[in-house]
């Protein structure tokens, strides 16, 4: 049983116009979309389509790009957020050193922001993920295998 959906051009389509009305940018995949049951995204170049999947079980494949909630909001991975911060116009927080040291150990603190849900994290010209403020506090979804130590 296949555990990966490939999504057609309605689906991503709504995915798009998702990312593009949270982050007030201009996206479209140029990628293959795909969806698991857990409603993660993964993306992988459109020459999958020459593989045969249903022969295989496959439960990620390609670059794992982010997960879409109540199919209302999208919460971008690390590489999803450098793909999509460069061109947000809106909900990105940027945050300064010390702020970005405690984001990387993995810490939920205090900003001073008036955005309320999922945000890009960036430093300067560096893209560090998504998080989501609520209540003016930002809550961080870096995985533990990559946080830092420092």
């Amino acid at each position: 049983m296949q555990q990966l959906k490939i999504l057609n051009s309605k689906e991503k389509k709504r995915i798009e116009k998702l990312i593009n009305e949270q982050f007030n940018c201009d996206f479209s995949f140029n990628y293959e979309v795909f969806m698991n049951t857990k409603n993660k995204l993964f993306i992988l170049n459109k020459d999958v389509s020459k593989v045969n999947l249903d022969e295989l079980r496959v439960n990620s494949l390609g670059l794992y790009f982010g997960v879409v909630y109540d199919k209302k909001e999208v919460r971008l991975s690390i590489e999803g957020s450098q793909i999509i911060g460069p061109i947000a116009k809106k909900n990105v927080l940027e945050l300064k050193y010390t702020e970005t040291k405690r984001w990387m150990s993995g810490e939920d603190f205090e900003v001073k922001s008036n955005l309320n849900g999922f945000v890009i994290i960036k430093n300067k010209e560096d893209y560090l993920g998504c998080g989501k403020i609520s209540n003016k506090k930002l809550f961080n979804y870096v995985q533990k295998e990559r946080r830092s130590s420092n």
